[in-house]
């Protein structure tokens, strides 16, 4: 069956459908990365967003259940090249067109990728409509599309405790953006028993669980849009929690810090973003996935300096907090899917919980 891309600019991809029937309109961008579609597909950072893979082929693996970023899938639509209808691995469950029906979320395949990225590349990030007829919707619904307090959506609606399965060395209460699943993996299986708190808890009640840590999630939208969440942070700068925080986190913790951010033509989504830290000039290759970012020039030295930097483009990746045990990264340290280079950031922040202990 044909179904067909639809960008507000006008320009109209003409393919086949996959995974369920219907149409919707939402933000498209494009990740680079060659593998971990299941994790892509199932992280919340994508809520209100279709997801344009670069890689011809997706699907080859099938699809693995334990291997998702959240319990269900995030993103509003999927585009690919082509979709592998006979997958091959050992762990494989179903194929990439079941599991879309299955979860509910449209797609199509069978139109030219690179074309469209060279376009949102030359262009920027813009809205567009997956549909049975290229004049389904009109250019102003598309353009008029927005995406709408995405964390409330996505966040847990109660507090879980997350705890190792043997010795509790540290609390930590994470604020819940929009979590990874191997973010609180990466933390339990350091011996962290993690409380994982809805994006709007307070400042009073994170105090009431009396952590030996604050973790600040991942997460999907304007970073802007989050006014409990930055007051929350605000409140809490006095208590002088160690604090450790990614992507969202980042944004919010330096938003509460009278910081500013903007949003980026295009975005960094994919495996293979170099960054360099600026503390000992060494480069890493992270896992990235952001439409927003701080701006350098609005950093109060007096606050903070900047720990990471993206080497192509020159963008703040990341920022350590001066007179207070915090620092935060625009990166993915857990990359699940991704180089995991900079997990080792999960032990510094280990080490500044144990300053305080």
């Amino acid at each position: 069956m044909k179904r067909y891309l639809v960008l507000e600019n006008g320009n109209v991809y003409e393919g086949e459908a996959i995974g369920a029937e219907g149409s919707v309109i939402s933000e498209i961008v494009f990740t680079t990365s060659m593998t971990a579609y299941i994790e892509t597909l199932t992280d919340a950072s994508y809520k209100g967003q279709t997801v344009v893979q670069t890689f011809p082929l997706i699907g080859n693996y099938g699809i693995i259940t334990p291997d998702m970023e959240g319990v269900r899938v995030s993103v509003s639509g999927y585009i690919v090249r082509e979709k592998c209808d006979y997958p091959s691995n050992f762990r494989c469950e179903t194929d990439l067109d079941s599991f879309l029906k299955e979860q509910g979320i449209p797609g199509i395949c069978g139109i030219d990728t690179r074309s469209l990225t060279k376009v949102l590349r030359e262009y920027g990030t813009m809205n567009g409509a997956i549909c049975s007829s290229p004049d389904e919707f009109s250019s102003d619904e598309i353009k008029a599309y927005k995406i709408v307090n995405p964390v409330q959506e996505v966040t847990v609606k109660a507090m879980e405790d997350h705890k190792p399965e043997g010795e509790v060395k540290f609390k930590v209460a994470m604020m819940d953006y929009g979590t990874k699943t191997n973010i609180v993996r990466s933390l339990v299986k350091r011996g962290c028993e993690v409380f994982l708190l809805p994006a709007d808890t307070t400042a009073d009640k994170v105090r009431e669980l009396a952590p030996d840590g604050l973790f600040l999630s991942n997460g999907p939208g304007d970073p802007t849009d989050n006014v409990q969440a930055i007051k929350t942070l605000q409140d809490l700068a006095q208590d002088k929690i160690p604090t450790m925080g990614i992507c969202l986190g980042h944004q919010i913790l330096a938003l509460a810090h009278g910081f500013e951010t903007t949003k980026l033509k295009y975005g960094h989504r994919g495996a293979n973003h170099p960054v360099k830290n600026l503390e000992t000039g060494r480069v890493y290759i992270s896992s990235q996935n952001h439409g927003y970012a701080v701006v350098a020039d609005s950093i109060d030295k007096s606050k903070a300096k900047e720990l990471f930097v993206n080497v192509n483009d020159g963008t703040n990746e990341g920022l350590r907090y001066t007179g207070e045990p915090a620092f935060s990264v625009q990166f993915h340290p857990e990359a699940c899917g991704g180089p995991q280079d900079t997990d080792l950031l999960f032990d510094e922040f280990i080490k500044l919980m144990e300053g305080r202990v």
